[in-house]
């Protein structure tokens, strides 16, 4: 009996402790918030869309191989000796034209892993939260600055700059080749001819 009484008890006495919080807010006035006229400040460290900027990417896919959602797709291509493509806000020399950048959004889990690795701090997560769309291709956001046709001249160049990188050294170790079979054949080793025997000694 007494184990039986003891159980209501506490049953009466965990719901009273779980209605404690609810109870509190009874006599709260309610504040509603006039969104979107008013909008509640978020967190200094609130992780939401995220922003590239391209004048500092180097194109080192650090952040493509931290995503672990795979949100996030980059093509570069290797500049020529001649061209100038200038330096990072870290003073870093840039050598990879970024033909593309492009973040999914929609796939993004918001983890922020992503931005730790950049070398250059050229991506980082904003407060800007308020991206909906009808289209899920608008949420795919296309950071790279080049035009389809200047992605087309820097390729172009870069196919024509391999492609005499690659005559080059053809024509370098057909050269060798060459040389090697005109160089004269070197003279053969002496046979190893047995020890003469001594000679032969007068009897007195």
């Amino acid at each position: 009996m007494k184990e039986y009484f003891g159980n209501i008890f506490r049953s009466v006495w965990t719901v009273l402790i779980g209605m404690k919080v609810t109870a509190s807010h009874l006599f709260t006035p309610a504040v509603t918030i006039q969104y979107p006229d008013v909008r509640l400040k978020l967190p200094e460290r609130a992780r939401n869309r995220l922003y590239v900027n391209m004048d500092d990417c180097i194109g080192c896919f650090q952040c493509d191989m931290a995503c672990p959602v795979d949100c996030i797709s980059i093509e570069t291509v290797k500049s020529l000796p001649t061209d100038d493509l200038g330096t990072t806000s870290t003073g870093q020399k840039k050598k990879l034209w970024v033909t593309k950048f492009d973040i999914d959004i929609a796939k993004c889990c918001y983890c922020g892993l992503c931005v730790y690795p950049c070398p250059t701090e050229c991506i980082k997560m904003t407060d800007v939260y308020e991206f909906s769309e009808y289209d899920r291709k608008n949420l795919i956001y296309n950071y790279a600055t080049l035009t389809p046709a200047e992605v087309a001249d820097v390729k172009a160049k870069a196919a024509e700059m391999e492609k005499e990188a690659a005559a080059k050294k053809a024509a370098a170790a057909a050269a060798a080749a060459q040389a090697k079979a005109a160089a004269p054949a070197p003279p053969a080793a002496p046979k190893d001819q047995p020890p003469a025997s001594p000679p032969a000694q007068p009897h007195p």
